[in-house]
C-alpha cells in the first residue's frame, strides 16, 4: 500500500510545474531523433544512388545479374531473420508506435532502432517500393523513449516523449517540421492537448534544424512556381477528390490483402518471404528502373520530364503492385512515400486526359499532381490536416492552400462513406492479431499509475455535466480539469465544460480500455 501512496504522490507532482522539463527534454529528443534520421536519410540516398549505378554496371551481362540474384537473394534471407527475431522492426513502424502508446506492448528501443534503422537501409536501398518516413517516426519515437530511460522519467512523461520523437522523426525525413507536430497530434496521439504540443513541436522545429543544416533550407519537392487554380476549374477539382478518395479505400483493401496473401502460404517460412520482393527489385531494376524505392526522383523526373500518358498508366500500375508485394513481405519500410508517388501518378494521369482530350490548360499540370499526392494520402490514413501541412512544406508552395483543402476533404469524405478504416488503426490490429500479442498489462498486476488526458468536444456526453454525475470506476480518479491556462482542481459540482482538458489518473494496467471509455465520453456526439 505504502509503495502504491507513493506512486500516486509521484504522478501527481508530476503534474506541477512540469512544462519546462519538458520542453527541455523534448529539445534533447529532438536532436538526437534528428541525428538518427538524418543518418538513416542520407545513407538511403547514397544506396539508391549506387543502386542506380549498379543497374546500368549489370545489364547486358547474364553472369552480373545472376550474382546480383544471388546477392539480393542473401540480403532478403538476412532482413527476414532480422525481422524474425523482432517483428516490432517490420513494416512501417507506426503502427508499433501507435501500439505501444495505446498501451498493447512495448519495444526494446536499442533494439528497435538499431534493426529498423540497418533493416530498412538494406530493404530501401535495395530498391524494394517503400519509404523513409515510417521508419523515420519510429526511430524517433524509440530515440524518445530511450531519452525518457536515461533520465529514469514515469511512464507518461516517457510516452510524451515518444510521441515528440515521432514527430522529430517524420519532421527530418520530409524537412516538415509543421506536418511533424500535426501528423503525432492527429494520428499518432490522436490528441491535441497542450503538452503533447509543446513537446511535439519542440522536437520537431529542433530536428529540422539538424536536417537543414545537412540537406539544405530547400524544400523537398521542386515545383517551381505553381499558379492558383482558378475557381471555374473547382469542379473538375472536386471529381479529382472522388477518384481519389475511391482508389484510397482500394489500397487499403490490396493492402491489407496482400499481409494475408503472404501469411496464408504456409510453405512459405517468414523469413524467406522478402526473397520475392528483393528478386522482384532485381527483374524491375533492368526493366523499370523507375519504381524502385520510395520514389522522390520519379516525382521529380515527372515535373521535369514530359512522361507520355500510355507511360505513366504503366508506371502507376508497376507501382502499385510492386509496392503491395514489398510491404506486403513485412521488409522494414513505410508505405507513406510510395503512397504519395501513386497519388501524384493518378494526378498525372487525371489532368493528361484533360489536357491531351478535353483542352485543359496545362499550365497547371504540376498543380494536379499535388492533388494527387494530398488527396490520396488523406483518404488512406485519414489525416487530412496533416496531409495538407505536409504537402504544403514540401513543395514549398502556398498557392493552392484552398484547392488542397477541398481535394482532401473530397477524398475525406468519400473513404468516410466508403466505411474505409484509416489505414494505421487496420495495419495496427493486422499485427496484434498476426503476432496473438497480448497487452503486457493485462499479464500482471500493476501498481504503476498514469495519466490520460483527454479534451472535451461540443456536443460530448461530459459537455455540461457534474463530475459527479458519472461513475469514473474505482481504479480511476479525476485529477484537474484544465480550462484555458487555468487549472481547476475537480469537485462533486464541479461542471465540465466544451474545451476543457480533463486528466484522469488511471492503473497502469487498466490504460488501454480507460482510454476508450474517456474516448467515447469526450468525444463529439452526432447522434440526433
Amino acid at each position: 500500500m505504502n509503495q502504491k501512496r507513493k506512486n500516486t504522490y509521484d504522478t501527481l507532482i508530476f503534474l506541477n510545474n512540469f512544462q519546462v522539463r519538458l520542453l527541455l527534454e523534448a529539445i534533447i529528443v529532438g536532436f538526437f531523433a534528428g541525428l538518427v534520421t538524418v543518418a538513416y536519410r542520407l545513407i538511403l540516398q547514397y544506396a539508391e544512388s549506387y543502386s542506380k549505378k549498379l543497374y546500368l554496371f549489370i545489364s547486358g551481362s547474364v553472369v552480373k545479374i545472376l550474382i546480383w540474384a544471388i546477392i539480393a537473394a542473401v540480403l532478403a534471407y538476412i532482413v527476414g531473420i532480422m525481422v524474425k527475431r523482432n517483428p516490432m522492426i517490420s513494416g512501417s513502424g507506426i503502427p508499433q508506435v501507435e501500439g505501444e502508446l495505446s498501451g498493447y506492448f512495448e519495444m526494446d528501443w536499442l533494439r528497435t532502432v538499431l534493426g529498423k534503422f540497418i533493416g530498412g537501409v538494406i530493404s530501401i536501398g535495395t530498391g524494394l517500393s517503400l519509404g523513409r518516413e515510417g521508419p523515420s517516426v519510429q526511430l524517433g519515437a524509440c530515440v524518445g523513449k530511450g531519452v525518457s530511460r536515461v533520465f529514469k522519467r514515469i511512464k507518461v512523461e516517457e510516452k510524451l516523449l515518444m510521441t515528440s520523437g515521432a514527430s522529430a522523426g517524420l519532421a527530418a525525413a520530409f524537412n516538415a517540421p509543421f506536418a511533424g507536430t500535426m501528423f503525432a497530434l492527429e494520428e499518432v496521439h490522436k490528441s491535441f492537448s497542450p503538452s503533447v504540443l509543446l513537446a511535439a513541436m519542440s522536437s520537431a522545429v529542433v530536428s529540422d534544424f539538424v536536417s537543414k543544416e545537412v540537406f539544405g533550407l530547400k524544400p523537398v519537392f521542386t515545383f517551381g512556381r505553381v499558379q492558383a487554380v482558378p475557381l471555374q476549374y473547382y469542379g473538375l477539382i472536386i471529381l479529382l477528390g472522388i477518384i481519389l478518395g475511391l482508389a484510397g479505400v482500394f489500397y487499403n483493401k490490396i493492402l491489407l490483402l496482400s499481409q494475408k496473401l503472404y501469411a496464408n502460404q504456409k510453405w512459405l517460412k517468414p523469413e524467406f518471404r522478402m526473397i520475392i520482393p528483393f528478386l522482384c527489385a532485381v527483374a524491375l531494376g533492368l526493366t523499370l528502373p523507375e519504381v524502385l524505392g520510395g520514389g522522390h526522383s520519379l516525382i521529380e523526373s515527372m515535373i521535369d520530364v514530359s512522361y507520355t500518358l500510355k507511360m505513366i498508366v504503366i508506371i502507376l500500375i508497376v507501382k502499385f503492385i510492386f509496392s503491395m508485394i514489398s510491404f506486403g513481405s513485412g521488409a522494414p519500410g513505410g508505405i507513406f512515400f510510395p503512397l504519395l508517388v501513386i497519388g501524384a501518378l493518378i494526378g498525372a494521369i487525371y489532368v493528361s486526359i484533360l489536357t491531351n482530350f478535353l483542352g485543359f490548360d496545362p499550365a497547371y499540370v504540376n498543380n494536379f499532381i499535388i492533388f494527387g499526392m494530398v488527396g490520396y494520402f488523406t483518404a488512406i490514413v485519414r489525416a487530412p490536416i496533416t496531409g495538407i501541412i505536409l504537402i504544403l512544406e514540401m513543395t514549398g508552395s502556398f498557392t493552392h492552400m484552398l484547392s488542397l483543402t477541398i481535394v482532401s476533404i473530397t477524398a475525406y469524405i468519400v473513404a468516410n462513406l466508403m466505411n474505409s478504416e484509416p489505414v494505421y488503426e487496420s495495419l495496427l490490429t493486422s499485427f496484434l492479431r498476426k503476432k496473438n500479442l497480448v497487452p503486457k498489462e493485462l499479464k500482471r498486476a500493476s501498481i504503476h499509475k498514469v495519466l490520460i488526458e483527454m479534451p472535451v468536444c461540443y456536443g460530448s456526453k461530459l459537455e455540461g455535466k457534474y463530475v459527479k454525475d458519472f461513475n469514473w470506476s474505482k481504479e480511476s480518479l479525476i485529477v484537474a480539469i484544465t480550462r484555458g491556462n487555468k487549472e481547476i482542481t475537480p469537485k462533486g459540482d464541479t461542471v465540465i465544460k466544451a474545451g476543457d482538458y480533463v486528466l484522469v489518473l488511471v492503473p497502469e494496467d487498466k490504460e488501454t480500455e480507460s482510454r476508450q471509455i474517456l474516448y467515447n465520453l469526450t468525444k463529439e456526439n452526432l447522434d440526433i
